[in-house]
């Protein structure tokens, strides 16, 4: 006879031992089993796609970050000083300013090493620091997640349940009580099936001893495997039963496109942020250039004042310009250690990092296009655009499944009970035929009571409409984007041309100037001086506009491909400058279709400093758009 501890603790480690001996659960302490099943999920989905990059995992999952007291803080400390305890200093009106400026916009950071980035680097340190880049990588691994979820739903599940009871009992007239103490394990397993209903089986034990007052106590036990299912044929009948896991799999083509699409629009943003960085550059060479004509002419001024062939005024006006050019100069200066500071957010490095950007060739063609033809392709291969079409037929399917709740219920549903012995105190794990029950029963319900869901239905009918009207919305200005973007192109390199003629033009009258100076006024100097800085201001605008218009092309035509660095790959046809490639990167994989939703993704594209591939034959390639470098100016005299 077994007491009633010995009896508890052998049936919970016998469960315990169970559970984690069968692997029931799966589940691990850091949770990099999720992170491995996410992972080989969203590659799987992203090589489908046939898009670049496939997310990684950087944190450690599972863990609490130090301090973590302070998160269950119910009034948290906050730092508001009274005014008395802060300390003003005024700063010293004599101060030497221009040094001062020059000092805080200086790249020298308490002896940090600096940092030079060319675009390729750019592009490269923004996919794996950059903070925008990291939240869209999370929201691809948050739906890869949520597929991983709904899918564990729809396996085997395991569940056991161990309870122990006391009831005191006692009967009228007996001064003897009864203590039953009751131990019930349920191991079970469910499966959902495929066209709606579930199986379950599931494996009982029971265990009870009879304790009294007196020493002595009677011990029975009796077990039970059952196996039960409960099957509808008309409501929740069908492939309605599988709606949200073909939701989820259907998300998760979303989120890779998606995510694909936000890394092409991120590399155009970076490299629209680092060509502006070039055009301050350049615009502050061009200043520099031009202070250094307005000081050379101030000094000539100066000396023909005091040898009196000038006037006094005109040294006034060259001391004035030579000032006006200073303030220019330093506002530039500010103007690109801000633009700097946010490129470093961007990229998500720290603040205080000296960061020196370096020239970079970027070999892009203008490609030879028409506004028709650039339509057909964005409305062919525009990813966002493939999502709200298929987001339209989830509308569409959401309204199946709302009048699939108007039907009447009608289930099936069926049981079998193999039992021990009750008869035998200790009935061990004994089945026999006689000792098998089984039952089944068919339940119809009268949809006395739909309105809920008729209502449903009709905000589907609703919502499906709106995503129709969504599609034809979006569908239009992908349109109106290509277009842009078209003309675009044609007006960058309009400008172009016309700053080039600009610069010539103002070069050669500089040049003649120099030539005739006895002839020229101070003021015509300055002015020409001026003319010939905005035109080279315009010139580099221009460089930067058309190189930044030719990629916002290849956006809106869904033709930009990214390799897993972030380079940008070079397609058939595009142009590539010498001495300038870009870093060595893979190319796409072929696409291939993802279950559930068709992708239009062409491929594979080459990097863009791969070998020259052969250009179709009837399809001219237009030059090379110039360097985004500044240009030289000669010195002032010369």
């Amino acid at each position: 006879m077994r007491s009633a501890p010995h009896l508890l603790r052998s049936f919970l480690f016998t469960a315990w031992a169970g559970i984690t001996g069968l692997g029931f659960g799966g589940c691990s302490s850091d949770l990099t089993d999720i992170d491995a099943r996410a992972d080989r999920l969203i590659r799987e989905r992203t090589e489908r796609l046939g898009g670049g990059a496939v997310p990684a995992r950087r944190l450690p999952a599972g863990s609490i970050p130090p301090g973590r007291g302070a998160l269950y803080e119910k009034n948290p400390v906050t730092a508001n000083a009274e005014p008395a305890e802060f300390r003003y200093s005024p700063a010293d009106e004599a101060r030497d300013i221009n040094k001062r400026l020059q000092e805080f916009l200086s790249n020298q950071n308490s002896g940090q090493e600096v940092m030079t980035l060319d675009l390729p680097g750019a592009l490269r340190v923004s996919q794996q620091t950059g903070r925008e880049f990291l939240t869209e990588e999370e929201e691809y691994t948050l739906a890869a997640i949520r597929l991983l979820v709904e899918r564990h739903l729809w396996e085997p599940r395991f569940f056991n349940d161990t309870t122990v009871g006391i009831n005191r009992t006692s009967r009228r007239g007996d001064a003897a009580f009864n203590t039953p103490l009751r131990i019930i394990n349920e191991l079970r397993a469910t499966q959902r099936l495929p066209f709606g209903g579930e199986v379950e089986a599931a494996f009982l034990f029971d265990a009870t001893e009879q304790l009294r007052t007196s020493v002595s106590g009677q011990y029975e036990q009796s077990s039970a495997v059952v196996l039960q299912a409960n099957v509808p044929l008309l409501r929740g009948a069908g492939l309605v039963a599988q709606e949200d896991l073909i939701q989820a799999e259907r998300d998760l083509v979303y989120a890779a496109r998606n995510f694909e699409d936000f890394r092409r629009r991120y590399l155009v943003e970076i490299a629209t942020d680092y060509f502006r960085l070039l055009q301050l550059q350049a615009q502050i060479d061009n200043q520099k250039n031009s202070l250094r004509l307005l000081d050379d002419l101030r000094t000539r001024t100066k000396a023909l004042v005091d040898a009196g062939r000038a006037r006094e005024f005109e040294l006034g006006i060259a001391e004035s310009n030579f000032l006006e050019g200073q303030s220019a100069l330093v506002a530039l200066q500010e103007t690109y250690a801000q633009s700097l500071d946010r490129f470093k957010i961007r990229l998500g490095l720290p603040i205080s990092q000296p960061l020196t950007i370096a020239p970079f060739v970027l070999p892009l063609a203008e490609p030879d296009t028409t506004p028709a033809a650039a339509t057909e392709l964005a409305l062919t291969y525009r990813l966002d655009l493939q999502n709200e079409r298929d987001r339209a037929d989830d509308a569409r399917r959401a309204i199946l499944t709302a009048q699939n709740q108007l039907l009447p219920d009608l289930d099936v549903s069926g049981n079998v009970r193999a039992r021990t012995d009750p008869s035998v105190a200790e009935g061990g794990l004994v089945y026999e035929s006689r000792d098998v029950l089984y039952g089944g029963a068919v339940t119809f319900g009268l949809p006395l009571d739909r309105e809920t869901e008729r209502l449903t239905l009709r905000s589907r009918q609703i919502a499906a409409q709106r995503a129709q009207r969504r599609l034809e919305e979006v569908r239009d200005q992908v349109v109106s984007e290509v277009r842009g973007a078209v003309r675009d192109m044609e007006r960058a390199r309009f400008d172009l041309v016309l700053a080039e003629q600009g610069v010539k033009i103002n070069e050669r009258r500089q040049e003649e100037q120099e030539i005739k100076r006895s002839e020229v006024s101070s003021q015509q100097f300055v002015e020409t001086a001026d003319q010939l800085l905005r035109a080279r201001n315009a010139r580099d605008r221009a460089m930067a506009n058309l190189r930044i218009a030719v990629l916002n092309y290849l956006v809106a035509t869904g033709q930009l491909r990214v390799d897993r660095e972030g380079q940008l790959l070079r397609l058939p046809g595009m142009g590539r400058a010498e001495g300038a490639p870009m870093s060595d990167g893979p190319a796409a994989p072929a696409p291939v279709p993802a279950p559930g939703a068709e992708t239009r993704n062409p491929g594979p594209a080459v990097p863009i400093n791969a070998g020259e591939a052969p250009a179709p034959a009837a399809a001219p390639v237009p030059a090379p758009v110039p360097a985004l470098v500044p240009a030289p100016v000669p010195a002032p005299g010369g």
